[in-house]
């Protein structure tokens, strides 16, 4: 009988999720020579290659994408069962804020592994535009944000990186047009940089919907009467990139950054650590720009 080690396979699922050893490494604090040793165990205790190291980012064999799925449900069970069997008994409450656009793909995980750790703690999520949670972390509503902005605040730290791009319909024409039509929430991060950039460029624009609701600006988009700009990895499905280069500006990266409320609390700093380790796991920024 052969026995999995959780270990290894929480090494397996780092290098798995971050495409390469290094990452992974900083990720579990450990050396890239220990993670690329339990790696190699792994492989010989199934006699089996489980990356693909052939390309110049590793990515997974047909072996090692099965063994994925395993892996997961083991950690996930491990981890539930540490948690329930060793946890102190926390009660309390914590909002977190997050824009609308960067929900997907790490805040569910994080969630996730939150409430298995801490499963007395309730998180309230609530999903707003970047200048609303920041006012209302000002105020006392949440105990911690994610925003995305050019810059980050003096309180703040930056977690990741995401490319913005223009996004219109589907082998949409809309930003042929002049003036180019724009759409975008009212209190959108990303339009006043937008503009900024636009002018800058000399194109002419117009606003073609201002407001509150994001469904509204998706439709206008999406039926290909104007554009808009999105983060690379939140693009919705009936919308895409347009071209890099196609007559408009570089809108550049937008910094992922988290903020807390002051004082210290060992919850707000646990959830804050699984959000750094999350956004630890993204992969890295490239412009657009780039050969």
């Amino acid at each position: 009988m052969r026995n999995l080690d959780t270990t290894t396979l929480r090494s397996f699922v780092a290098v798995a999720d971050c495409g390469g050893v290094t990452r992974a490494a900083g990720m579990l604090h450990l050396t890239q020579s220990a993670v690329s040793m339990q790696i190699k165990r792994l492989e010989e205790l199934l006699g089996l290659s489980l990356f693909d190291r052939n390309n110049r980012r590793v990515t997974l064999t047909a072996s090692g994408e099965q063994l994925l799925g395993y892996a997961r449900r083991i950690l996930e069970l491990n981890d539930e069962a540490v948690g329930r069997l060793t946890e102190q008994t926390f009660e309390g409450e914590l909002v977190l804020g997050v824009p609308n656009d960067i929900v997907y793909p790490v805040i569910p995980r994080v969630l996730k592994s939150f409430n298995t750790a801490f499963p007395r703690v309730s998180v309230n999520l609530k999903s707003s535009s970047t200048v609303r949670l920041l006012e209302g972390l000002k105020k006392g509503e949440l105990d911690l944000i994610l925003t995305t902005e050019e810059n980050v605040g003096p309180e703040g730290e930056t977690l990741s990186e995401m490319q913005l791009r223009w996004t219109g319909a589907v082998d949409g024409a809309a930003w042929k047009k002049r003036p180019l039509r724009l759409a975008f929430c009212k209190y959108c991060i990303f339009r006043p940089l937008v503009l900024r950039k636009l002018e800058a460029a000399g194109i002419d624009w117009e606003l073609a919907v201002d407001s509150d609701d994001d469904r509204a600006v998706e439709a206008l988009t999406s039926a290909d009467l104007a554009v808009g700009a999105y983060l690379e990895e939140s693009i919705p499905p009936h919308l895409e990139a347009i071209t890099p280069g196609a007559a408009l500006p570089d809108l550049g990266v937008q910094k992922v950054n988290l903020y807390t409320r002051s004082g210290r609390d060992e919850l707000l700093e646990e959830l804050a650590n699984m959000l750094r380790k999350g956004y630890g796991a993204v992969r890295p920024v490239t412009s657009v720009n780039a050969a």
